[in-house]
């Protein structure tokens, strides 16, 4: 085999099933691209390269729904480059590219360009989400089947709304006929206002604008109704409330085809974290009270909310150290998500398989691509986790040209050893 294509075989990891939660120690071996023995098959190989996993566990490579990779773009918050290196460190082998690009990706040519920059300078998939509407402006409808023709994997407005129930649903109309899958997050332009935090105790104390809980269950309930007349695949981007989650599994029930994501910071953080009026945390949707909090980590529990997406949206740093109400909302956490993750994992609020699995098989779902695994003839995309390794997001230690994480130079326990894509090790980079 050559050097640029070599047989690897993985020793001594722990191998976690994140649907059943099983737990293996085997071998695993790697050959032009995929999984081709476990076990005794892998032992018995003469691999070209060893790797010791002793102590590590071996999971799926993560698959983000929603990445804002910045290209194309002016380049001073991030690029495709940039922003794919950064997912591989968190251990995320595919991320889909938000539509809210500069230009919008809407139309076919922005969709090629960004496939072909990816080629070309990224080490991980990426797979393009396709505005919605015309400059994500929630009022013309976009070409969908130009754009998932192109490739777009599913069609999102980003975080703007859409003007009204009509437009939303000859949006659902439309991409029903087509069997077009939808990612809206939900919030009522009206009642969010000029709100930029939860409405509660803390925007009472500090003087702020607040965007009520019903800004988003109200938008939630009619996405419900018109996706339920409709008959279009909906997924629900980035909850913010636990009502929300009640709503989504109630519809869930009833056969609606809804699915949902929560962003990670928003199982990890309320709106206290806004008390010292720290920009970090100004983002959209709000973070919201303890109830919230744990009502969404029950929905990723119970599998109502299929997946935990990193929402990463760097920005340069004069972008955050504006005043709390004037800066850009967004943090940057794709390189974090784990170990945020993880902290979950510490206190009981989840299982490392419940994790994994909203990480990994939940947002295959979402997408329908094949569920992650590590078996016999599946794509050779996983990361060997350190449960016990410990980092500091520090600015330098950070690959993503946005340096405002949510746990920024903080001890953070648990993190990637090493992204394998494809059978490509692209973290840490080889040299080339």
């Amino acid at each position: 085999m050559s050097a640029e294509n070599p047989m690897i075989r993985i020793e001594n990891a722990r191998l976690l099933d994140p649907v059943s939660g099983k737990e293996t120690q085997a071998s695993v071996l790697v050959e032009n691209g995929r999984i081709s023995g476990i076990g005794a098959a892998a032992d018995q190989a003469t691999p070209d390269q060893i790797v010791d996993a002793a102590g590590a566990v071996l999971s799926p490579g993560f698959i983000d729904l929603y990445c804002n990779l910045r290209e194309p773009g002016n380049g001073q918050k991030g690029s495709i480059a940039t922003e794919t290196r950064a997912a591989a460190k968190g251990g995320y082998t595919t991320v889909c590219a938000a539509p809210d690009s500069s230009p919008v990706n809407d139309s076919t040519a922005i969709t090629h360009l960004i496939l072909d920059v990816a080629e070309r300078d990224s080490a991980i998939r990426v797979l393009p989400l396709g505005a919605a509407t015309k400059g994500l402006a929630g009022e013309h409808l976009s070409d969908m089947v130009g754009l998932t023709t192109a490739g777009c994997v599913a069609l999102s407005n980003g975080s703007a709304p859409l003007v009204n129930a009509r437009v939303l649903r000859r949006c659902m109309a439309y991409a029903r006929t087509f069997n077009v899958a939808l990612m809206l997050q939900p919030q009522n332009r009206s009642l969010a206002a000029d709100g930029f935090a939860h409405d509660g105790l803390i925007t009472t104390r500090l003087g702020l604008m607040g965007i009520p809980e019903v800004a988003e269950t109200a938008a939630v309930m009619e996405m419900i109704l018109l996706a339920e007349e409709t008959g279009v695949r909906l997924h629900l981007s980035q909850l913010s409330s636990a009502r929300s989650v009640t709503m989504i599994a109630e519809a869930q029930q009833r056969g609606v085809s809804v699915t949902a994501d929560v962003a990670i910071h928003h199982l990890l953080f309320t709106e206290a974290a806004l008390a010292g009026f720290d920009s970090r945390f100004h983002v959209q949707p709000p973070l919201r009270s303890e109830a919230d909090r744990l009502g969404l980590i029950e929905g990723v529990r119970t599998g109502v909310v299929s997946a935990i997406v990193s929402q990463h949206q760097p920005h340069d740093p004069a972008a955050k150290r504006a005043p709390l109400g004037d800066s850009e909302p967004g943090l940057s956490t794709i390189e974090s998500v784990l170990s945020l993750g993880l902290m979950l994992v510490e206190r009981d609020e989840m299982s490392l398989s419940q994790l994994l699995r909203a990480l990994t098989v939940g947002p295959a779902s979402v997408l329908g691509l094949s569920e992650p695994a590590i078996e016999v003839g599946a794509a050779a995309d996983f990361c060997l986790i350190d449960p016990r390794a410990e980092w500091q997001p520090s600015e330098a230690a950070l690959l993503s040209i946005g340096k405002h994480a949510p746990v920024l130079n903080q001890p953070l326990k648990g993190g990637v050893v090493s992204t394998w894509c494809e059978g490509r090790q692209v973290f840490p980079a080889k040299a080339s």
